[in-house]
């Protein structure tokens, strides 16, 4: 029995327009309340981070968890009002602070003003990370032109490899899985404070990569079906869905074991690598979810759709 993806082909391209919807307005709503579509880190703004952890080998210093409240007190009676906060930790225990670029002496004040107000920090595990505004604009400049490179390399050889339309909607999957995952982003920056930082950018570097490689393995098969005598190709959509039939045992496995390993990394990888793989989880779901019901469907509508008109013509 077959797996006819072309039936459903309506429904697959709602569930992808709804997603790109929210995504775009996600982005939207973000612009207008942080003046970015994504919340971007001190990576690409500038300024200073600081990760602080409470020492709880003092008697009563982790007896609770940490409220961004009680920590915004502390940064306000010190004139950083404006900065970022997140309490991190499965206890509540860490304090991630972004804030404007800090000296030596500011920072210390900081601490200090912490120290008094929450307890007492860990300073073997105290992180400080300071980024100017020229390497931060530098480092956005550097991964913005990388995913710009990345796309019309990636256009070039589909261009070269297929035919124009497949490559056009191999081009719009691919778009749809960079939208998807930058507007959970949106979101998650919205409600949860989450940062894009450099990382990000390598993420989605790694998604379109990752969104091409399967859709050119289903293009290929729809080519080389196209190209057998033996297989009846009187309408595209049949060689559509024996193309994605014979892939789609080969295109869930591989994105099963790729994406069951990101999410131990997401569980157990700690807070840097945390977003990184979430970005790729969402990523690779997109992507795996475009090449088979997206990507291949378009093609195959597209297709039927040239037929037809040049039947018309002919008649």
């Amino acid at each position: 029995m077959q797996f006819n993806v072309v039936k459903w082909e309506k429904i697959w391209w709602s569930i992808s327009a709804v997603l790109c919807l929210l995504s775009v307005v996600a982005m939207i709503v973000s612009y207008t309340s942080i003046g970015a579509p994504l919340r971007p880190s001190i990576d690409f703004v500038g300024g200073t981070r600081l990760q602080l952890e409470l020492d709880c080998t003092v008697e009563g210093n982790c007896d609770r968890p940490l409220t961004v409240n009680e920590v915004r007190e502390v940064l306000e009676a010190q004139n950083l009002a404006n900065s970022s906060i997140q309490i991190v930790g499965e206890a509540r225990q860490s304090i991630s602070i972004r804030t404007q670029t800090l000296d030596v002496e500011s920072r210390t004040q900081l601490e200090e003003a912490l120290t008094q107000e929450i307890g007492a920090f860990n300073q073997e595990t105290l992180q400080i990370d300071t980024v100017g505004p020229s390497i931060g604009q530098e480092l956005f400049t550097s991964g913005i032109l990388a995913l710009l490179v990345s796309f019309f390399g990636i256009v070039v050889y589909l261009s070269v490899r297929f035919k124009t339309d497949y490559a056009i909607f191999a081009i719009l999957a691919l778009f749809h899985d960079a939208l998807i995952t930058m507007g959970a982003f949106a979101m998650f920056g919205l409600v949860l404070g989450v940062e894009v930082d450099s990382l990000f950018l390598v993420a989605l570097l790694t998604i379109i990569g990752f969104s091409v490689n399967d859709t050119v393995v289903i293009y290929d098969r729809i080519r080389e079906i196209s190209n057998d005598e033996h297989i009846d190709t009187e309408t595209m959509n049949e060689t559509v869905v024996i193309a994605v039939n014979q892939t789609l045992t080969r295109s869930i496995n591989t994105s099963l074991t790729t994406v069951l390993p990101l999410v131990a990394i997401f569980l157990f990888g700690g807070e840097t690598l945390k977003y990184f793989a979430l970005a790729l989880i969402i990523g690779f779901l997109a992507g795996s979810y475009s090449s088979i019901f997206v990507a291949s469907t378009l093609l195959g509508w597209w297709r039927k759709l040239i037929n037809k008109n040049k039947s018309i013509a002919l008649s």
